[in-house]
């Protein structure tokens, strides 16, 4: 493999690992600027940043739509 077919994936996984971090921030109740907030932090810190914003569990689950019977 070429040094620029890893970069690529190196790219790509960061990208799906954000992209991780941002649908699990969708299913939080938080506030605006909690979302910012936690969003910027998965963004900014490339390598870690979505596992710190995923261990950390920001705000409150969301109710599911579906309801249990």
């Amino acid at each position: 493999m070429s040094t620029q077919v890893l970069q690529y994936l190196l790219v790509g996984c960061l990208v799906g690992m954000t992209l991780l971090a941002a649908f699990y921030l969708r299913g939080r109740r938080l506030s605006f600027t909690g979302y910012l907030a936690w969003g910027l932090v998965a963004l900014l810190i490339p390598a870690i940043g979505p596992f710190i914003v995923i261990l950390a569990r920001p705000g409150v689950k969301r109710e599911s739509r579906i309801e249990s019977r």
